[in-house]
């Protein structure tokens, strides 16, 4: 700050060296001007006129105010020094300059320092503090800037002041921060002068030291209630909602002193209600390893208890039940961010378990001998935090046996079953029951699968199936739909069947043989896929929450058929997969979970139909091969794998194979050619180099990606998988083989010639992926360096000539399979010309025909000619024997007087082209 002031003095000083210099200039330039143009000048301000709106702020010059103080001559003249102080104090009573906060700072140190000497001093401490809670004052728009770092040093300064032992100071000093720090009631406008805004107050409180030096006094203040009340008030200030605030106060140990003193004798209450709102500010807002360190000690953790106790078994007003809640509430934020804390070890947990269950389990306890939770709001509150606090401290596996011993698990379980419509007068509400219903259901998600023995003890799956089957049902219940958990409950019973099917999908997670034994005996099964009837029927998959509960119910039946337990779907689940299978596939972007849906329902038939011989067979006969294969002609490309994957493992049963051959898609194409088609979009997504017909380019890399060739050869550990090998997992390629490998590569119908181009390359898949393989080997070798020994390395070309060999077998063979098809189309072409000038010759001959018809029948010496002709005709088919001979009796063919010269047949024929013509 010295170093501060000599600068600024040194710049004066220069301003007025440079003033001096330029005035015999300035001087000249006056006396031409004058000369020049005799012009007389009359300058009247705003303050003449009093125009001018707001306060004047009076100088003070306040180097003599330090040197009154200083002065070894004046030092004991103390009326001089409070009428001076005093005056300093009334000139500024609206605040402070910002370039006056040094002189005004070193004022208050020396009369901070020679309080114990003369207790004026403390008077005039408490006039000149009570300007610092105002805004600082600005004379230009970069003041705030230029003096930020003196602003800053000054609020410090104020916490450092706590050191005078005097109570009125130390009141003014914390009265002055809130104010400062929240913004006076009123403002004064000074003329010329703008005041500093809150955003810059509290940006110089955070980055001040002043939060920390005031959790340090707190250590010289403690025997002073009222005063550690007063201080605690500023710090609660300063700790909500700034996490700077929060970590300048940790720095300082705050967490740790105030959990050690909040049990402190307070006849007033308000220590351990201001220290509970500065920790749960701190935990939400401080430094999380911070606040483990301080906060994990026995001493911390017992005073807590202690007061939570203190408060639940002899609070007895509204104030003492919300103070109550808030210190559990502050337990649940320590055990979330502080592992360490030792709640077992002080017992807190058994008192904590105690607390949660003694209206469920009968206990005699002293604590809980008198207790009673009411139906208000606060005791309502409070079991729900005493479960939440449970389910946080269950991840320590130190907690079980507490909580077994507790029977946590009896008290949960004692809210799974049907809901009732009305309560006793000391009850909890409908409304609230059902809250409290559904955040038990949520803490067994968390409890009961880690707590396996009390879960089988309670009869967990019968409850859970009742419940199940009471949500199903026709009982007449329509839910509130409070809390976070009843999301969409409203009216209905949905929340109840979403959180017990949640939690029987957690209970299946387990892979316990017992517990999935026990839903098996109780039919679960059966009712979940008579259940999933019934919605279908009931089309409830148009909304987002009726869907949500179908794929859960399916994702559950996928799990217990997923251990073995096929046989139990028998034929209606079959039923029901099918109907789901039928999925209008627009649906699947609507947003609603259709696109899930469908995918688990692929994934049920994986896991409840493959395996087991009557169900296959009977999604045989319901066309469900058929339906696969239509979900893979029109399903998005993120579905393929899983279809196909479903598909393959179908095929495993000999009677699927008649249903592959006889499918028909759109526009009448095979199973054979969808499949071929879905391997060319697979490469043309790999960016695998083919030519225009699908045939190979490159033959050294026959299946190589574009993404494999740009990442090259790299070197890996044996147990990590190379390229190559990573490939065959990350698209369809290997699963399209493997197809082709159960219904055959010959005599497949449908197929096109691209198709049979692609499936050559599918048919030596397995072949280039080997010599793929065994080029990466080399490829690595020669990376590191390493040269085989000579019958490896012999062996390793013989490889690399043969799979060339191969790939240079399968470009010849597609070269041919093109070649065939380009010399069949050529004939074909052949055949449709000959075609086209057939239909040309017999056009013409029916017109000669026509026209040798109408000559004969407009020229009569044509007509004689043809009848001759007719005549001639007749006679050469006549058979010439011994048998016949011509002077024998033999019948005449011709009908007198008949003018035609054709025969019927002819004549038909002539009627014919006539017509055409």
């Amino acid at each position: 700050m010295a170093t501060t002031m000599q600068a600024t003095a040194s710049n004066a000083i220069h301003r007025q060296g440079q003033a001096r210099r330029l005035q015999p200039m300035d001087r000249e330039t006056d006396r031409t001007a004058a000369t020049n143009i005799p012009l007389v000048r009359h300058i009247i301000t705003d303050d003449d006129m009093g125009l001018t709106e707001g306060l004047q702020l009076q100088p003070v010059n306040l180097k003599r105010v330090i040197k009154l103080l200083l002065d070894p001559h004046s030092c004991m003249l103390y009326d001089r020094h409070v009428h001076a102080l005093l005056k300093v104090a009334r000139h500024y009573k609206d605040g402070y300059l910002l370039k006056d906060l040094v002189s005004v700072f070193r004022i208050l140190n020396v009369c901070a320092d020679r309080v114990a000497q003369h207790a004026v001093y403390a008077q005039c401490m408490v006039a000149l503090l009570k300007p610092c809670s105002l805004p600082f004052f600005q004379q230009k728009s970069s003041d705030e800037v230029a003096f930020e770092q003196i602003a800053r040093e000054s609020v410090s300064q104020l916490g450092y002041l706590m050191r005078v032992p005097n109570s009125h100071v130390r009141t003014q000093i914390c009265e002055t921060l809130i104010d400062f720090y929240s913004g006076p009631k009123h403002t004064v406008s000074l003329n010329e002068l703008k005041a500093t805004t809150l955003a810059y107050n509290k940006k110089i409180i955070e980055s001040s030291d002043v939060a920390e030096t005031l959790v340090k006094s707190l250590a010289f203040i403690i025997n002073d209630m009222e005063m550690k009340l007063t201080v605690l008030g500023v710090l609660q200030r300063f700790s909500k909602h700034s996490s700077v605030n929060c970590d300048k106060m940790l720095q300082a140990e705050a967490a740790s002193q105030l959990c050690i003193h909040m049990m402190d004798n307070d006849k007033s209450g308000l220590l351990l209600f201001r220290s509970t709102d500065i920790l749960w500010n701190l935990l939400e807002s401080g430094s999380k390893e911070k606040l483990a360190a301080q906060l994990s000690n026995n001493i911390c953790i017992g005073n807590i208890r202690d007061a939570f106790i203190h408060q639940l078994t002899y609070g007895y007003s509204h104030y003492d039940r919300q103070l109550r809640n808030d210190l559990l509430v502050v337990a649940s934020l320590i055990a979330s961010c502080a592992s360490e804390a030792p709640f077992v070890e002080i017992g807190f947990i058994k008192q904590l378990t105690l607390f949660a269950t003694f209206q469920e389990v009968k206990n005699y306890h002293f604590l809980v001998k008198h207790l009673k939770l009411m139906p208000n709001h606060e005791d309502f509150e409070l079991k729900k935090l005493l479960i939440n606090i449970l389910v946080i401290l269950s991840h320590d596996s130190a907690v079980i046996p507490l909580l077994s011993e507790g029977r946590l698990l009896l008290a949960l379980f004692s809210y799974v079953r049907a809901n009732e419509k009305t309560s006793g007068p000391q009850e909890w509400t409908p409304a609230e029951m059902e809250e409290l219903q559904l955040h038990a259901m949520a803490a067994l998600c968390t409890l009961a699968p880690i707590m396996i023995d009390d879960y089988m003890m309670c009869q967990g799956s019968t409850r859970l199936l009742l419940l199940l089957e009471w949500c199903v049902g026709t009982d007449d219940f329509g839910g509130d739909g409070n809390s976070f958990y009843a999301v969409g409950g409203r009216g209905n019973k949905r929340a109840q069947m979403r959180h017990c099917l949640r939690l029987m999908k957690c209970m299946t997670a387990t892979v316990d043989e017992n517990v999935l034994q026990d839903f098996a005996d109780q039919g679960a099964i059966n009712q979940l896929t008579g259940i999933l009837r019934l919605m279908q029927q009931r089309d409830m998959s148009s909304d987002e929450i009726d869907c949500a509960g179908i794929l859960l119910m399916m994702q559950q039946t996928d799990s217990w058929c997923h251990y073995h337990l096929q046989e139990l779907f028998e034929e209606e689940g079959v039923d029901v997969l099918v109907s789901y299978l039928k999925l209008d596939l627009s649906l699947l972007t609507s947003g609603l979970g259709h696109q899930l849906l469908l995918i688990t329902a692929i994934d049920c038939v994986w896991c409840c139909v493959f395996g087991c011989y009557t169900t296959e067979d009977y999604f045989l006969e319901n066309e469900g091969i058929f339906l696969l294969i239509d979900l893979l002609e029109s399903c998005p490309k993120n579905m393929h794998t899983q279809v196909f994957g479903c598909l393959l493992d179908l095929a495993e049963n000999p009677k699927t194979l008649p249903h592959l051959s006889t499918w028909r898609g759109k526009d009448d194409i095979s199973a054979a050619h969808l499949f071929c088609e879905k391997w060319r979009e697979e490469e043309d997504l790999m960016g695998v180099k083919r030519d225009v017909t699908g045939a190979i380019m490159d033959a050294d890399k026959p299946l190589m990606g574009a993404l494999q060739e740009s990442e090259g050869v790299i070197p890996l550990p044996a147990s990590m998988p190379s390229q190559a090998i990573v490939d065959v997992s990350e698209n369809m390629r290997a699963k399209i083989y493997a197809m082709f490998g159960k219904i055959g590569f010959v005599d497949l119908p449908g197929l096109t010639t691209e198709d049979h181009v692609t499936l050559t390359i599918i048919e030596h898949y397995l072949d280039f992926k080997l010599g793929e393989v065994w080029t990466e080997v080399v490829s690595e070798l020669e990376v590191q360096g390493v040269r085989p020994i000579t019958p490896d390395h012999e062996a390793l070309e013989a490889i690399s000539r043969t799979i060339e060999d191969r790939s240079r077998h399968v470009q010849q063979v597609q070269t041919e399979l093109l070649q065939a098809q380009r010399q069949h189309d050529l004939i074909d072409e052949q055949e449709y010309y000959a075609e086209i000038r057939e239909n040309h010759r017999q056009t013409e001959r029916m017109i000669d025909k026509f026209n040798d018809y109408v000559a004969r029948t407009s020229n009569y010496g044509m007509l004689k000619a043809a009848k001759e002709r007719q005549q001639l005709s007749i006679d050469a088919s006549r058979v010439q024997t011994k048998q016949f001979p011509k002077s024998g009796k033999v019948h005449s063919l011709e009908l007198n007087n008949l003018t035609t010269t054709v025969s019927a047949t002819s004549s038909l024929s002539l009627k014919t082209s006539r017509t055409l013509y």
